[in-house]
């Protein structure tokens, strides 16, 4: 009898014991434990629109020590960083800095391009099928759904599950829409005219958020409509041309293109807010906008990583009118450079110091305005593309009997109409080396290239490498055109960018904050290594589309 009840004592223990354990696990299972992670709390992605490398030399004396030299003294400097790929613009720039790869594979292959199967000219983020949100303006009617490939932003998403925020700013939609990818929780870009308001697209949601109606209802824009005048000394500006010179185009209703700027004053002739875009106070604006984000998203402040992609336009703006070497760009950059300081303190306050990482690269570089390079004798001109397009139509109408075999000419590319090609019983091979070796006989005409050759041959050296790069099978044209070096299709003032060269291509590339070494590299590195950089920090898959490696030099 002893035996028997110490046995159902033993009994009783063990489920009481399993009892026990079971509500032990269910209470572990459903309770919320604390993500342990080393990762950063907040990405910043900033592109700086139009940055040549040597503009952080160049104006090097002018900037604090909170700005890009708090980023080069604490971070990491890749020296020798270039795009590998042509055109060397906006929407393609920004797009190959996100996904980790060129428009080859990501296909966005200019800001705007001839859509072989619509059979017309396609905006890179125009979506009619959204609808705008902020503006009764189509200015909001945009969406990355021509970008084909993720962002690491993307990426992140769905690594936590959606938990990882991502949002996108910049005066320009396409700045603020291709770096934040196809799962962004919000993306929002400047609207000028007469309205001056912060807006977005139903792409992603139907109204905007509190905290930008209360931007949009503050004086923000309002107050930068100032005077614009040097934030030092004019006289200490020894790095930059003289202000007054013949290679500047300036604002309407201003005789000459120096300082000081009295934007209320100009602000009617030159497209009401929108006049701020191509003024340093952009920039500003943007940095204002940019801290509203993360406090109104509470960005980086849970465990979770989320990402901010920042896009400085002004400085594109600024450099198309005024040039790489006006005082203007000049004092554009050490404001931005004051700019970035006090952004870096915001998060260094609300995410916290050490607990955010940033990146800063630009979407291409530009070139010296060649009437000023061919006042100092350096080799330079501008492309007459009237007189290209009459002798070519001329070609085509001698040769075939008809212009109609080509049905669009743009971006350095011919497009053909096949199914006229096909019509008049012509070789497609030998119409497109016909209309190669007629393009080479043009006055400023460097190389020309049939889509056969991009399709067929593997390139390892020079342009032809980028050419390829950027060579899209489906969407990209059937003769593709080079010209000579610092030769543009542009006025003689102000500058311009979109070739394979240096000034087009070498752009800074700064890392810096939570898990990134301190150093310098002459190494050279190309843009479509910084994506795999940052998924390779966060421990998260690379954009599926990502062509470029990760530089594990810059990681700690």
């Amino acid at each position: 009898m002893k035996i028997k009840f110490l046995t159902i004592k033993i009994l009783i223990f063990l489920v009481l014991f399993s009892c026990n354990a079971q509500e032990t696990a269910k209470a572990s299972l459903s309770s919320n434990p604390k993500i342990e992670t080393t990762n950063p709390k907040l990405i910043v992605g900033i592109v700086v629109d139009q940055m040549r490398y040597d503009y952080l030399t160049r104006f090097n004396t002018k900037f604090g020590d909170g700005g890009f030299k708090r980023m080069i003294n604490e971070g990491f400097n890749c020296k020798n960083n270039h795009f590998n790929y042509v055109p060397t613009y906006t929407g393609p720039g920004h797009a190959s800095v996100f996904t980790g790869t060129t428009p080859k594979y990501h296909g966005i292959i200019s800001n705007n391009w001839y859509d072989k199967e619509q059979k017309k000219i396609v905006y890179c983020a125009g979506d009619d099928g959204v609808e705008s949100i902020g503006t009764e303006n189509k200015a909001g009617q945009m969406s990355p759904h021509r970008m084909l490939t993720t962002t690491f932003a993307d990426e992140n998403r769905l690594f936590t599950q959606m938990r990882g925020k991502t949002i996108g700013v910049a005066i320009k939609d396409r700045g603020a829409i291709l770096p934040a990818g196809h799962t962004a929780d919000g993306a929002y870009w400047f609207h000028g005219k007469d309205e001056g308001v912060w807006i977005t697209s139903s792409f992603y949601r139907t109204n905007l958020p509190n905290w930008v109606n209360e931007f949009n209802n503050s004086d923000a824009a309002e107050s930068y409509l100032k005077t614009w005048d040097t934030y030092y000394n004019i006289d200490s500006y020894t790095e930059s041309g003289s202000d007054d010179n013949n290679f500047e185009a300036g604002f309407k209703g201003k005789e000459k293109a120096t300082f000081p700027y009295d934007l209320a004053k100009l602000k009617d002739e030159n497209g009401g807010f929108d006049i701020l875009k191509a003024t340093a106070y952009g920039n500003s604006l943007t940095t204002d906008f940019a801290i509203a984000a993360v406090k109104g998203e509470n960005l980086g402040l849970d465990e979770v990583t989320d990402v901010l992609t920042l896009s400085y336009s002004s400085t594109d703006y600024v450099g198309h009118n005024f040039g790489v070497n006006s005082k203007e760009i000049e004092d554009t950059y050490i404001r931005l450079d004051k700019d970035l300081e006090r952004f870096f303190k915001f998060l260094d306050e609300t995410v916290g110091k050490g607990e955010y990482t940033v990146f800063l690269t630009a979407d291409h570089g530009a070139v010296n305005v060649p009437a000023y390079l061919q006042s100092v004798k350096i080799p330079a001109g501008y492309l007459d593309f009237n007189s290209r397009k009459e002798k070519f139509v001329a070609f085509l109408e001698e040769k075939y009997g008809t212009k109609d075999i080509v049905e669009n000419v743009s971006n350095n590319q011919i497009f053909f109409n096949k199914s006229k090609i096909k019509e008049l019983g012509l070789d497609l091979h030998k119409v497109e080396q016909d209309l190669v070796d007629e393009q080479i006989s043009y006055p400023n005409i460097a190389k020309v290239y049939t889509a056969t050759t991009m399709n067929s041959t593997n390139f390892t050296t020079g342009i032809e490498v980028l050419l390829q790069n950027g060579f899209n099978q489906k969407r990209s044209g059937d003769v593709i055109v080079v010209d000579d070096i610092a030769h543009i299709p542009y006025g003689r003032t102000g500058s311009t960018h979109g070739s394979g060269l240096n000034y087009d291509t070498h752009v800074p590339l700064l890392f810096f904050g939570k898990g990134i070494k301190q150093g310098e590299t002459l190494q050279k590195t190309v843009i479509p290594d910084i994506a795999p950089t940052i998924s390779a920090l966060l421990g998260i898959s690379f954009p599926n589309g990502a062509t470029g490696v990760p530089l594990g030099f810059v990681l700690d």
